[in-house]
């Protein structure tokens, strides 16, 4: 079964990477902590937090919480990618998602995407995701290595080998420690 997220309003970035990453995240920008653990047990969510009390509050009603560590989004997947291999889950992420609105993304060509995305970056690249549900559009533009980047720290095991996720969401295939980490897209 895949693993489904929701961030807490102080997460918002770290939401936004584990969508692109394929992981079903929701944000939860407004409310208060109850209504938070309320959508969490209602959509069977795995909550993140850096807010201690909220995630003992949290753990008290039965509810699985990783309370994250440190300020920089690496240090985060860190805390995500160790605190899920203790709750058993390997490689759950899908196919990489909206950092807007969560929805899925779908392949597009250059011609799909003409009058939507400025003129030379149309022309730079072949293919182009759009959302399927707000319909904006993504290509691998110069933030993509970056993301890789924490990605592999988000599914790196203690053993150093990477665990890697299929296109579309697949089972997962494992690369030793010197090997790459395959995208989702």
């Amino acid at each position: 079964m895949q693993v489904k997220f929701v961030a807490d309003a102080m997460l918002g970035s770290t939401a936004r990477k584990l969508r692109a990453f394929g992981y079903d995240t929701a944000y939860f920008k407004e409310g208060d902590d109850s209504e938070l653990v309320s959508l969490a047990k209602k959509e069977r969510r795995v909550m993140l937090t850096a807010d201690a009390r909220l995630a003992e509050r949290a753990q008290k009603s039965g509810l699985p919480v990783v309370l994250l560590a440190g300020r920089t989004e690496g240090s985060r997947m860190d805390s995500i990618g160790n605190a899920l291999r203790r709750m058993g889950h390997e490689d759950i992420g899908g196919g990489p998602r909206c950092s807007l609105c969560n929805g899925e993304l779908e392949p597009v060509g250059r011609a799909g995407v003409l009058g939507s995305v400025p003129g030379p970056i149309a022309k730079r690249h072949r293919t182009f995701y759009r959302c399927r549900d707000c319909g904006k559009v993504y290509w691998k533009g110069g933030h993509w290595k970056k993301l890789r980047s924490l990605e592999r720290r988000l599914r790196q095991r203690s053993d150093g080998t990477v665990v890697r996720r299929r296109r579309g969401g697949g089972k997962a295939r494992e690369r030793g420690a010197g090997g790459q980490a395959e995208a989702g897209t």
